[in-house]
């Protein structure tokens, strides 16, 4: 890439899985970190002249890789992880690459109180707000101001909160394209120690319930209407299966987790295997949450 002579460091093939939470997926045909906004814009701008493909990824947390790899430039903003707190407005604004457990840990240290339910949920900002993160009864849609993106024309524009159409899951980024690369919080003043302690008790239920001792993508489907994902794979027997190195976790039926030498092949052939029984027994559609991206392994890679 012609980028190279412009002092920004761009890798070939590395494997992905160096990044993912699962520790699977294949290699990047080129990948970057970019440090700020200008070397991203760069990189954007190189990538449309060059008519090369471009993947964005956060903190990798809830993602699954292809094990064939992701064709083009793979840019991960995880470098991109300033986070400024404002008492006096109560917002916090982050870049995209911040963790949001750093981002509610700003938020707690400022006295500001409403991001208390992300202090455990490990993706990035970026990441919360292209799928609408969320745990225990709070939504990344519920204390959003506003996010700056930059388009994949590499213009930089602002949402609102109400253009942004958050649904369950779901924002208008994953429609436009456009990369998310900052967001500002509206919170409200709190006690700092009250913060504090719903924190703990909200990482203290995760814990207990869910299986982080092993890599994962955290949970693998959407709530179906009028369903719980967890039961339903309980009732069908699947909870302990394992294909691969993947298993369907016996403490929390909703994970998919590897337990060892695990591809990214062995987590999509169990999350279909799922799908298939529980349509059979139940006759629902499950829908992945965690995103599937990359290409398929060739038998001759």
């Amino acid at each position: 890439m012609t980028l190279r002579q412009q002092g920004i460091d761009i890798q070939q093939n590395i494997p992905l899985s160096r990044f993912t939470f699962t520790k699977t997926g294949g290699p990047a045909e080129f990948l970057a970190f970019p440090k700020n906004l200008p070397e991203l814009e760069l990189l954007v701008k190189s990538v449309r002249q060059e008519n090369m493909q471009l993947t964005v990824i956060g903190n990798a947390s809830n993602l699954i890789i292809k094990d064939g790899g992701i064709d083009g430039l793979v840019i991960i903003l995880t470098k991109m992880n300033q986070i400024i707190a404002n008492e006096s407005d109560c917002t916090i604004s982050a870049q995209a690459g911040a963790t949001i457990i750093n981002t509610s840990n700003a938020a707690r240290d400022a006295g500001l109180t409403g991001l208390e339910f992300a202090a455990g949920i490990p993706g990035s900002v970026g990441g919360a707000v292209f799928m609408n993160a969320g745990a225990y009864d709070g939504e990344t849609e519920n204390v959003i101001k506003s996010v700056k993106v930059l388009t994949r024309d590499g213009v930089f524009k602002t949402y609102t909160h109400d253009e942004m159409q958050f649904g369950y899951r779901h924002s208008i980024v994953q429609d436009t394209g456009d990369i998310v690369v900052s967001a500002t919080f509206g919170l409200k003043a709190g006690e700092k120690k009250a913060i504090a302690d719903r924190m703990k008790y909200l990482n203290d239920l995760r814990r207990a319930k869910q299986p982080l001792e092993y890599p994962s993508c955290g949970s693998v489907f959407k709530r179906p209407k009028g369903h719980f994902v967890g039961p339903m794979i309980i009732e069908a027997g699947l909870q302990g299966t394992r294909i691969g190195g993947a298993e369907d976790s016996k403490k929390h039926a909703g994970f998919i987790i590897n337990v060892g030498g695990a591809t990214a092949t062995d987590y999509l052939n169990l999350i279909h295997l799922i799908q298939k029984v529980i349509k059979e027994k139940f006759d629902v559609d499950l829908q992945t949450e965690v995103r599937i991206i990359g290409k398929e392994k060739r038998i001759d890679d």
